[in-house]
């Protein structure tokens, strides 16, 4: 573990709680390639010193240990095939495995190091005397027979053993296409983001009055909730430019029960439903971090129509939002960019720019000032910059009376008022434009509650594919958490497939016999059935069923690797019994 612990150094590799966890699940096969070796020594000590002419007890060590030399070695190897997979994952999961891929993994390449080398030099200093008293330990004595009389009840009847076996592996994985599908588990953080947005163009004022309301009844309406801090707007030029009409609200809970915890988002969603008039999204923090790491967006379900009008967008935007909030498990579905934001329209009159010598530009530009302001000086106080800002009085600009009344010049120098140059009218209009690719792009966003998203994200694709259909250039892309899990599957799928190759040639080096090579291949499904039911009774988080995450993969890696660790050790020892020293095959043999 300490040179595992050194090389991740070396690499660049912080300790943290990922690859805590690679050493972690490493520990048990770390320990085990020592156990063996001596273990066999031991055992060899004991039989040398029974024997009439003992052996000298170097080569008695020698010997014990290289009995053993050929099933560690190649059981290690085979697990770091296993575990290369993990380790060669890409993207966001690449970023959250492959440091306990690459911890674990390293763990073992040392544990094999120092089994080979340090563990035999060190039994030989310690039981060069020979080894005290000629039976084994207690506890080893009573594991042994306990193990000998269940192995006897097997030998008995191995069929029907066999056949009860075979149908609860059927039975479990007849589970598997029923499993749902997560790209990570629900961290239970403790803490929730709310991102609540109004109308574009809600004054702050008005936001911190929302803002006073929302926090007076999440506290007055929650015994969980602790502290509601709000957030509102951005920095212009911080990481997210929003504007006042969009705020965030960071919830801590109060020290509860998980069942209690689990039920705490659709709690939070209930109160915010109570505020007409706002859309909502409910997000833990790191939940926040993956979606803007995956699609920009914080919701785990995001759906981006692609086209050139804008009112084909926004209008099967809207179809595509109330089918989401039809389909089971739907939560918090918000259109991103949506249509109908007051807005005042000014249209020039190119004959009355003409007739007074008015350029267009110049009237835009004067428009721009009155509306987002012209900076025209600054003023200084010790090291403080402040900018000095020409704008139309927010009054004026709220009426077509008032923007109309703003007096322009010409460059001949006539004045005249805007109303007399252009048609002003208020209306209604859009916020922003979202461009992806060169294309304009329409977003819906969408979490689930109580069900799994992959499942969710099936059967709104389905539903959607079924209940819209999109003009020429139009169409529609699913993203974000579902899209990532499967991509992150397939990935692994396609890595281990290549890995298995590698594996089964190993195998082929490893045993002399065919049917030894089938024992141990046959064992993995009968282990990984211990998982898939494991899944199936933990429900995964879920409330209706289990979720199969990118965590619970790496489990079932971790899984076949020790299922084939095992399995070559005993079987290799089975052969070294039957080849080197001539038993018979029997149940005194197993």
């Amino acid at each position: 573990l300490l040179t595992a612990v050194v090389v991740l150094e070396r690499c660049g590799i912080t300790i943290n709680t990922i690859t805590l966890g690679g050493l972690a699940i490493a520990l048990g096969e770390v320990v085990d390639d020592s156990i063996i070796d001596v273990e066999n020594i031991l055992r060899r000590l004991r039989e040398n010193r029974k024997l009439s002419v003992p052996r000298p007890a170097f080569a008695v060590v020698l010997d014990a240990s290289l009995e053993v030399r050929r099933a560690v070695v190649f059981a290690t190897f085979i697990v770091t095939l296993v575990f290369l997979p993990v380790l060669t994952l890409t993207g966001l999961q690449g970023s959250f495995f492959a440091p306990l891929a690459l911890s674990y993994i390293l763990a073992i390449l040392a544990s094999l190091l120092v089994a080979l080398t340090v563990t035999p030099a060190l039994t030989f200093l310690l039981f060069r005397r020979g080894v005290r008293g000629d039976g084994e330990p207690r506890l080893q004595h009573w594991l042994k027979r306990a193990y000998a009389g269940v192995l006897g009840l097997v030998m008995r009847r191995p069929r029907v053993l066999i056949a009860v076996v075979i149908v609860v592996c059927a039975g479990a994985f007849t589970r598997v296409p029923f499993l749902g599908g997560e790209f990570l588990p629900d961290f239970r953080e403790g803490h929730f983001v709310l991102q609540v947005s109004t109308a574009p163009g809600t004054s702050l004022k008005e936001m911190v009055r929302l803002g006073q309301r929302l926090s007076a009844a999440l506290l007055a309406d929650s015994n969980h909730i602790a502290t509601v801090e709000q957030q509102i707007g951005r920095a212009e030029l911080g990481e997210d430019p929003w504007g006042p009409h969009r705020s965030e609200f960071h919830v801590d809970l109060k020290p509860m029960p998980v069942v209690e915890a689990e039920g705490m988002a659709d709690e939070i969603r209930g109160i915010l439903g109570q505020f007409p008039g706002i859309q909502f999204e409910v997000v833990t923090f790191l939940g926040d971090r993956i979606g803007e790491t995956l699609t920009g967006e914080t919701a785990p379900v995001v759906v981006n129509l692609f086209g050139d009008d804008l009112e084909v967008l926004d209008r099967k935007a809207q179809e595509v939002a109330r089918l989401l909030e039809a389909v089971p498990g739907a939560a918090d579905v918000v259109v991103k960019s949506p249509p109908g934001v007051p807005r005042m329209a000014v249209r020039l009159r190119p004959e009355r720019l003409t007739q007074f010598g008015f350029r267009p530009v110049e009237v835009m530009e004067a428009i721009e000032t009155a509306y987002q302001g012209t900076v025209v000086a600054q003023t200084h106080e010790g090291n403080q910059v402040t900018d000095v800002v020409v704008i139309l009085d927010e009054a004026a600009r709220e009426t077509p009376e008032g923007i109309g009344d703003l007096m322009l010049s010409s460059p001949d120098g006539v004045r005249l008022p805007l109303r007399e140059l252009a048609e002003i009218a208020p209306g209604s209009g859009r916020h922003s434009i979202l461009h992806e690719g060169a294309r304009r792009r329409q977003t819906i966003t969408c979490s689930t509650s109580g069900r799994d998203v992959a499942s969710f994200v099936a059967d709104a694709k389905s539903r959607v594919a079924a209940g819209i259909t999109f003009p020429a250039n139009t169409y529609a892309v699913f993203s974000g958490a579902a899209e990532a899990s499967a991509r992150a599957q397939r990935e692994l799928l396609l890595h281990s497939a290549i890995a298995g190759v590698g594996i089964l040639l190993l195998l082929t080096v490893v045993f002399h016999h065919p049917r030894n090579l089938f024992l141990v291949l046959a064992n993995v499904p009968f282990a990984l059935m211990g998982g898939v039911l494991a899944v199936w009774v933990t429900r995964g988080g879920e409330a209706d069923g289990a979720s199969l995450t990118l965590g619970s993969l790496v489990g079932f890696v971790t899984l076949f690797g020790i299922t084939m660790r095992n399995s070559i050790m005993m079987i290799s020892h089975f052969e070294h019994l039957l080849t080197a020293e001539g038993l018979t095959w029997g149940p005194g043999t197993a």
